[in-house]
């Protein structure tokens, strides 16, 4: 069971939802989560990935305590993935 948490920024996605349990099969990657959170809440892979299928700029995903930039990284059972947004200010 992978376990996933939101930020704040995806509650109107989420119903306030901000943590969960995705079961994925074996071999799966950063993409089949996004693709499976899609299919839970509709919209929020858009916010969270471009056109382009790269994670957006504002935002920051990690699979463990490890920061990464590309979908394609692997998602074991039992890791935790943690979708950050960026904070702005002046």
């Amino acid at each position: 069971m992978i376990r996933v948490f939101l930020p704040s920024q995806l509650d109107d996605y989420t119903q306030g939802q901000r943590e969960l349990n995705l079961e994925l099969a074996s071999g799966s990657n950063l993409a089949d989560v996004i693709a499976a959170l899609e299919g839970l809440y509709a919209g929020l892979a858009f916010r969270v990935v471009d056109e382009h299928g790269r994670i957006r700029r504002h935002i920051a995903i990690f699979v463990g305590e490890v920061l990464v930039r590309d979908l394609s990284v692997p998602v074991a059972p039992n890791d935790r993935v943690q979708i950050v947004g960026a904070l702005s200010g002046g």
